[in-house]
């Protein structure tokens, strides 16, 4: 893991060293319980584990803040900066996809959390599901620091049931040492399957990939025309015989080795990778991508309401907002704590993609089409 040094200027430098992701243990986070250890790839690296049971016994305890997170924002440093600052410890479960944390809250898991990170669709969802706490504005401090977009974003008006932790894209990491040829958009993966056949893995996040495959053919990432969906399928199952896998998480060192050779991901840990290993690069497809926001909110039967509102306070504040990002290497959307960044990281135009960048892409949203994606991701997967 990584340490700090304090830069002039008050912002923060990273010393990177090896990532989490490729060495979770109970020592490297010692405050933190995890259960999985990627967004969607359940079951990975699980000997690297510890359990998550504890925190369902301690949810009532009014000095432990239970989190349910992104195993990529899980941070014993920002944990502790919470605790120097309020007396309030964390405790934080980790899962792999918007779609685990649903169902768990659905099936009355949100009595165990104060905080959960869901996904700007994934806001839209649990708004509709009524399960999430409506936030009481009085309470909180800061929202006017964040960036215009994030005032009264799309997937929540004014903020009212969560507030933006981070944003990214989604692209490819990819090897510099095994690829000829720099990836420009998503269609190199089918002009090169041939060549990189079994070096390839795609996200095992259906609105993610079958979006990607969609936005090749000219289509939107929301698309809600049969044919449409239909026609990415057909394109994801031209490239299946190339794949290594389905995975979002856990190709990292095989990746690094050489073993593969691209991989789509996430750009926390497309930004992340290269800066440890410089033969990596991360890149956003010029054709568009997904332009996402995770947000911090409140379940509504959350047991700690008040350490909740204390987290969420936390996250506004300007100086932690750029202490979590830089430790992160992820995108902030606090206005002031974007301006306390080091240069490198603000003119770093693939973790803060250029207007024109961002205007190609789309952020993804509810479909009412979702069964339609769904019956084409199982026959994908499982042909």
């Amino acid at each position: 893991m990584g340490s700090k040094t304090k830069r002039a200027g008050g912002s923060w430098g990273y010393q990177p060293t090896r990532r989490r992701f490729l060495q979770f243990s109970a020592a490297a986070l010692s405050t933190v319980t995890l259960s999985n250890c990627a967004r969607n790839s359940i079951g990975q690296q699980s000997a690297n584990q510890t359990t998550a049971s504890s925190s369902a016994t301690g949810s009532g305890d009014t000095q432990k803040l239970y989190l349910y997170t992104w195993a990529d924002y899980s941070s014993n440093e920002v944990y502790q900066r919470f605790q120097e600052q309020t007396g309030i410890e964390v405790v934080a479960d980790v899962y792999d996809s918007n779609e685990t944390m649903l169902a768990k809250l659905q099936s009355g898991g949100g009595a165990q959390y104060s905080i959960v990170y869901p996904s700007d669709y994934t806001v839209q969802q649990m708004v509709a599901s009524q399960l999430l706490l409506p936030l009481d504005k009085s309470r909180l401090e800061g929202l006017e620091g964040l960036m215009e977009r994030w005032q009264s974003p799309t997937y929540d008006a004014n903020n009212a049931h969560s507030i933006p932790f981070h944003w990214g894209t989604t692209g490819f990491v990819y090897n510099t040492k095994v690829l000829e040829q720099e990836p420009t958009d998503w269609n190199f993966l089918w002009d090169k399957r041939e060549k990189l056949a079994g070096k390839i893995t795609l996200l095992d996040d259906v609105r993610e990939t079958m979006g990607a495959a969609l936005k090749s053919l000219g289509y939107s990432y929301n698309a809600t025309d049969r044919a449409q969906i239909e026609a990415a399928y057909q394109k994801l199952m031209e490239l299946k015989p190339a794949l290594a896998s389905f995975q979002s998480y856990g190709w990292e060192d095989q990746l690094i080795a050489g073993d593969l050779a691209i991989c789509m991901s996430y750009s926390t840990l497309g930004n992340l990778l290269p800066a440890e290993n410089p033969h990596l690069k991360y890149m956003i497809p010029e054709n568009g991508t997904s332009v996402w926001t995770d947000t911090i909110a409140i379940p509504v039967n959350a047991p700690n309401v008040d350490a909740a509102y204390a987290w969420l306070n936390f996250n506004l504040n300007s100086e932690n907002a750029a202490f979590a990002a830089t430790r992160l290497k992820t995108a902030t959307p606090n206005k002031q704590g974007y301006e306390l960044l080091p240069a490198e990281m603000k003119n770093n135009a693939k973790l803060y993609p250029t207007p024109e960048m961002v205007a190609k892409s789309e952020g993804i949203v509810p479909v009412s089409a979702i069964e339609l994606y769904d019956k084409f991701w199982t026959e994908l997967k499982s042909a």
